[in-house]
């Protein structure tokens, strides 16, 4: 059974976000986990506190529908960055000129599944 998590409106540009969502594409959650506690990018928080949530909403599907849930099963899906609206600003600049900043905004959507076992023949 998969669960998603999605966080919108992040204040960091989609480019820095897709750098750590990289990291843990395809990864257990324990170990992607572990990937973004030590990672030094400032997007790397709100990730881990998303997969976080995203085993939470698990547990939580597998509690309504009666299924046995075990938190070391779990496979990130799917992660991916989408871009969210973007806040145009204006920085004053010499001889009455101004230039405009963009703060980026991004969606960040995880999905979490259990681990599909290889058939034996």
């Amino acid at each position: 059974m998969e669960a998603k998590a999605q966080v919108r409106y992040l204040r960091t540009s989609p480019m820095k976000a897709r750098r750590v969502v990289d990291l843990i594409r395809g990864k257990k959650t324990s170990e992607a986990l572990d990937v973004l506690r030590f990672a030094p990018q400032a997007a790397s928080e709100p990730v881990y506190k998303l997969v976080k949530s995203a085993i939470a909403n698990a547990r939580v599907k597998a509690e309504a529908a009666g299924e046995r849930f075990d938190e070391r099963e779990l496979v990130i899906s799917q992660a991916y960055v989408d871009e969210g609206p973007t806040m145009k600003r204006i920085q004053p600049r010499a001889q009455g000129r101004a230039f405009q900043i963009r703060k980026r905004t991004s969606h960040i959507t995880v999905v979490v599944a259990p681990a599909k076992k290889k058939e034996t023949r």
